[in-house]
């Protein structure tokens, strides 16, 4: 058959975006530019769902354990399913075709996604949404979901259905011929399956990764049928499926990110169908996939540059690439904050037919030098910056799986509160939001991709499916995230399996790191590597030597011990090193265990008297020394870490944020102890020991940390209470109840290299203060004084004013003080919340990994003196908000909020 070949020119232009970085919104994409052909439609409202704890349909992927279960073997739909990966399989050969069949689609038809299945019984959702995060909480031994997974109900068959408007062109039958649909998805927690009209469309089994399906067909059916009523419905149905044993941590469950109907030309730029590469000098270099389509992201700015426009013969179904490069005078650089700012440019590809604009695609992007010097670090820019990065897990705590943009910001605006200047997305590929965020682009990050092939972490993992779809995941995330600046180095696998001492450990690397696209730009390839020796062949394939530096160098060595950096050095001279995974400390906010250790770091023992571990209540010292039976504490690493200095480029402390799941070392919990930061967003005390660190020579944020809390009570009086202080700073002295009890000077290789501790303090009620000097001159200091009886609550919000858009949130803090004012720091008081106005109370939580209460009640106990609610404005509306906190036996408090 002969083609039809059609003239097309790709003509590109650079604007420069408003700087800096801040100056972003959420979704660029919702920005599309009015003269775009190109149309994208979040999907968010007028789901109905439906939750089966077990199999209802007697459909699955494919085959897995759970399914021993069914009583009849399940009707396998992964033929079907497979031909969703060809556009991330490099070799056409071993593209995927589906059985034959006349609808395309095997019978039967699940009654779930037939159009004329009546779903008005099925619960109203808005998108993005977490089955699972309502709970309850599965509670105790031999439940179906336990402590590793969070003990929520994310197990069981999720259906999303929905009708879909699409407004029919005055002409339909020529307008529809010349559009393309299709619906796209950020992400489907997991197995997805979609169908379309009764027809199934196609899915994909890995639930962190972004995909599209094809729509055109049932989409430019409808139109037609429509067009006497000036639009066209479709039924949009969503199978997803979430096995037990799906997880290590807490998976969430669901449509938990957002979802886009995209429309676009018949001719256009394919799905994140560019490549911009920047070399030094300003010169930038735009590569455009043009055949199929993706929504773009558009800016408003100022053109600074244009290519010279490009035309080539493209055959019907054909996919050709435009090349282009220009040199941006004077470029303004991307940096990460602090000392850089994240200057931001957008290409702009335009796609001509017969001299008409037919498509038009913006790509975000900055202009940056990035050198891995193997004896210095990192350098971006020519300045060297250290690494001062944490990892953090997707879920947003008591919101659960399902993406808020306001959640995540939050996170990273606490984090770099600290110091922080880099993110390390653990796992998985993030919400596409999430890498977009103002905050992010203002740091570095390093996503990290789990190798669905090399490591089978849990039985019925989604990436179990491998290897159909190993390659496909890699390239789609790499494919996705390869234009933002932030994301470097690249990294191809996870903790895995083959980076201890097997046969395949030297295969492997190239089995889960394949060439992402001959025109993808390339930044180093790392690996973390998990309890691996600079004598394995695992790390000799990798570009950069990451280290997952919480393992100790064999399964046999002290807990307490980090990785030999220098024996990785000797093995690796000309290769960068830096710490993927450091400390996995632990600690329960607020919560300190008598006697203390007198070591600088001490796995938790629930058997030794200074253990730090209370297993009746399931809490941790936060004495900040105790660590996980793999882990170092925060002084470990760094002393570990200037050892090896210059030539460790930084650190990923494990981790940001406390975290739904893998509660070490009480599996009763239902969420993390690793965070320095806990669930809620509060500080512990672990925060400002790395703060002390990250921000040393800052005076803008000079300070000094004193712990414990000093309200102990009549039984603790004449006991030893140790007294210890984190400080950006080289001396401190301490007083209690106006008595000096030593000025200590920090010492490298002994307990008070990093922190002052002064451990045979006696507790008598009164106040206790620090005083920090640095070079000789008073730097900080903190009182800590003992708080009187509860006997109020205080309200304070993070922002009295935001958006009435169904998505802002306000993070609002409930205290419980005495009569002074002060926060009455071993206060666990019930308190109940009620709202008045155009809101909703979307959550609560106080930071306590063992609170088995629903983080949808209205009442919830503080924990240590702190609790959460988080607070939401109706979509579309205006007005005042009233929060009002009361609990018994305490003076109520209220807060006024606005949302706009």
């Amino acid at each position: 058959m002969t083609s039809l070949c059609r003239a097309l020119q790709s003509a590109l232009a650079l604007l420069l975006v408003a700087t800096p970085a801040s100056a972003f919104t959420l979704n660029p994409a919702d920005h599309q530019p009015a003269s775009s052909p190109r149309s994208r439609t979040r999907l968010d409202t007028d789901w109905r769902f439906h939750r089966f704890p077990s199999n209802p349909d007697n459909i699955a992927y494919d085959l897995r354990p759970d399914h021993a279960n069914l009583t009849t073997p399940p009707q396998i739909l992964k033929p079907w399913i497979l031909p969703s990966a060809n556009a991330f399989i490099a070799d056409p050969s071993n593209h995927h075709t589906p059985p034959p069949s006349s609808s395309s689609s095997p019978p039967p038809l699940p009654t779930y996604a037939s159009p004329s299945f009546n779903d008005t019984l099925w619960d109203p959702v808005t998108l993005p949404h977490d089955w699972a995060i309502a709970g309850p909480f599965y509670v105790g031994d031999g439940v179906p979901v336990g402590g590793g997974m969070g003990r929520l109900p994310s197990q069981g068959v999720g259906w999303y259905r929905r009708t879909v408007s699409i407004p029919s062109p005055k002409s339909p039958s020529a307008a529809v011929a010349r559009s393309r649909y299709f619906l796209e998805f950020d992400g489907a927690m997991a197995y997805a399956v979609v169908w379309v009209d009764g027809t199934l469309v196609g899915g994909w089994p890995y639930g962190y990764n972004s995909f599209r399906v094809d729509v055109t067909a049932q989409v430019r059916a409808a139109v037609l049928r429509g067009k006497g009523e000036g639009r066209g419905e479709v039924v949009v149905a969503v199978r997803v499926d979430n096995p037990v044993q799906s997880s290590r941590w807490y998976p969430g469950g669901g449509l938990y990110r957002d979802v886009w109907l995209v429309t676009a030309g018949e001719v256009a730029v394919g799905q994140w169908g560019t490549v911009v590469t920047t070399r030094e000098g300003g010169v930038a270099r735009v590569e455009t996939d043009v055949h199929e389509v993706e929504a773009g992201t558009g800016a408003v700015g100022r053109k600074v540059a244009e290519f010279e426009g490009r035309s080539v013969a493209l055959g019907k179904g054909e996919r050709k690439t435009v090349n282009g490069s220009v040199e941006i005078k004077n470029p303004r650089l991307w940096g990460p904050w602090p000392s850089q700012t994240p200057n931001l440019y957008v290409a702009v590809s335009r796609v001509y037919v017969d001299g008409k604009v037919v498509d038009e695609y913006s790509t975000e992007f900055g202009i940056r030098s990035l050198v891995f010097d193997s004896d210095r670090g990192l350098f971006v820019n020519g300045e060297r910056v250290r690494i001062q990065g944490v990892n953090q897990h997707h879920d947003l705590g008591a919101l659960g799986a399902a993406f808020n943009y306001r959640a995540a910001e939050r996170q990273l605006q606490l984090l770099r509160e600290l110091g922080c200047n880099a993110i390390r997305m653990s796992h998985n590929p993030p919400a596409l939001s999430s890498s977009r965020s103002p905050t992010a682009w203002a740091s570095s990050s390093s996503t990290r991709s789990s190798t669905p092939g090399s490591a089978r972490r849990t039985p019925t993992t989604s990436t179990s499916s491998s290897p159909d779809w190993s390659e496909p995941d890699l390239r789609a995330f790499i494919r996705r995230d390869r234009n933002h600046p932030p994301s470097s180095p690249g990294a191809s696998a996870t903790r895995s399996a083959s980076s201890t001492p097997t046969p395949r450990a030297r295969s492997s690397p190239a089995a889960c790191a394949p060439s992402p696209s001959p025109r993808t730009p390339d930044p180093p390839v790392t690996a973390s590597m998990n309890y691996a020796k600079p004598t394995m062949p695992f790390p000799a394939e990798f570009d950069l030597a990451r280290a997952s530096a919480t393992r100790p160098p064999t399964p046999t060595s002290p807990a307490s011990r980090p990785r030999p950096l220098p024996a990785f050095h000797t093995a690796f001279p000309h290769k960068m090193i830096f710490s993927s995974e450091t400390a996995a400390a632990l600690s329960s906010r607020g919560t300190y265990l008598f006697p203390l250790t007198n070591e600088t770091a001490r796995p938790v023992s629930d058997t030794l008297p200074s253990g730090g571990g209370d297993p009746t209540l399931a809490y941790v010292s936060a004495y900040e020394l105790y660590t996980a039976p793999f882990g170092s504490s925060a002084d470990k690493v760094f002393a570990s870490q200037d050892a090896a200095a210059p030539y460790v480029a930084g650190e990923f402390v494990w981790s940001g944020w406390d975290y739904l799941g893998e509660p070490t070392p009480y599996y009763s919990a239902r969420s993390s102890y690793f965070g320095i930061v806990d669930l809620a967003g509060f500080k512990k005390d672990r925060a400002y020991l790395y703060q002390a660190r990250w921000r040393e020579d800052d005076a803008r944020f000079a300070m000094v940390h004193v712990l414990p809390h000093w309200s102990w009570g009549a039984a603790r009086e004449g006991e030893v209470t140790p007294v210890h202080a984190f400080a950006s700073a080289d001396e401190a002295e301490l007083w209690v109840n106006g008595a000096s009890q030593g000025r200590l000077r920090k010492e490298e290789g002994g307990v008070t290299s990093y922190r002052f501790r002064w451990d045979e303090v006696v507790y008598r009620p009164g106040e206790i203060r620090v005083v920090a000097y640095k070079g000789g001159k008073e730097w900080a200091s903190e009182t800590v004084k003992t708080a009187g009886a509860a006997a109020g609550l205080r309200l304070t919000a993070d922002r009295e004013t935001f958006k009435g858009d169904g998505r802002d949130l306000s993070f609002v803090t409930v205290e419980v003080v005495d009569g002074d004012g002060n926060v009455v720091p071993t206060a666990g008081n019930a308190v109940a919340f009620e709202l008045e106005g155009p809101g909703q109370i979307a959550a609560t939580d106080n930071g306590d990994p063992t609170d088995m209460t629903s983080f949808v009640s209205k009442e919830r106990k503080v924990f240590n003196g702190l609790g959460l609610v988080i607070v939401r404005g109706n979509s579309g509306a205006k007005g005042k908000l009233k929060l009002k906190a009361t609990g018994a036996g305490l003076k109520a408090a209220q807060i006024t909020l606005r949302v706009q």
